[in-house]
């Protein structure tokens, strides 16, 4: 059963879910749950496992869905803590939980949350793609690559990335959903051409519902021109909202690798909210 419910956690962080889990280290006397049991839930809300059932999970399961309602940066902080269950409605304790139950037996338990690693969409496989890619293997975080070329979009180039992506732009978001997107943290546009970087703006935002974050590298020139082509199009201002031009901390980057790293610093202030 642990390896089943790991297997469900690192699907759905691979599907940019945060996961609390719920994991029995100590058992005495009558319980439902023996040390090993474990009980997941995703911020979706789905479930996978068992910590035994009955009024013990319900409380385990409502404090799971507690933690994942803490922002990630607090929890982050915070860390998850350990609670001991007596499963004997007269139990009494200010360290320990007492359920509604005659089992007699008590549990400790592990709580924790456990974030998905940024996994950025390289949209645009050249000089400064190149470099984010270094940057996000240097920092542990996924990375996958979209390019309407091939020679800036394969394995050969980009032998460590999750997905290699090369088609059309009307093909690519025709294979997405508002559900699939969601499985990138952020979405970068670093095209050489600004036609297919405007086209893919604009498809992105129509498919978005604040999920992933957009960053467009370039000028305000460029992106005013971009907002323009969005709202003719038929978006509005909210829907605008995901995206951002210039990307990267002001840090006077100028190589490839400096925008790179001023880049994936953003999104680091970004996901701990130092922003």
């Amino acid at each position: 059963m642990s390896r089943a419910v790991l297997s469900w956690i690192v699907e759905r962080l691979d599907h940019g879910e945060r996961v609390a889990l719920a994991s029995v280290i100590e058992a005495r006397g009558s319980v439902p749950g023996k040390p090993g049991a474990k009980l997941a839930i995703s911020s979706m809300g789905e479930k996978f496992g068992t910590v035994g059932g009955a009024g013990l999970e319900l409380k385990i399961e409502r404090n799971l869905i507690e933690m994942l309602a803490i922002d990630k940066s607090k929890m982050r902080k915070t860390g998850g803590k350990i609670e001991t269950y007596i499963l004997h409605k007269e139990g009494k304790g200010k360290e320990a939980v007492a359920l509604d139950s005659l089992c007699g037996g008590q549990l400790r338990v592990s709580l924790e949350v456990i974030e998905p690693v940024p996994h950025i969409l390289i949209a645009g496989g050249g000089h400064v793609g190149m470099s984010v890619s270094i940057v996000c293997e240097t920092l542990g975080w996924k990375y996958s690559v979209f390019d309407v070329r091939s020679e800036y979009s394969n394995l050969e180039r980009y032998p460590k990335a999750s997905e290699i992506l090369c088609s059309s732009v009307d093909e690519l978001l025709g294979n997405e959903t508002v559900s699939s997107i969601r499985r990138f943290s952020d979405i970068l546009v670093l095209g050489h051409d600004w036609s297919v970087d405007q086209e893919l703006l604009i498809g992105l935002l129509k498919i978005l519902d604040g999920v992933p974050r957009i960053g467009v590298i370039g000028s305000t020139t460029k992106w005013n021109g971009f907002r323009k082509a969005a709202i003719e199009s038929g978006l509005t201002e909210e829907k605008l909202s995901p995206a951002r031009c210039p990307i990267g901390l002001d840090i006077g980057a100028d190589t490839p690798e400096e925008i790179a790293l001023a880049i994936c610093a953003e999104i680091l202030s970004f996901d701990r909210k130092t922003r």
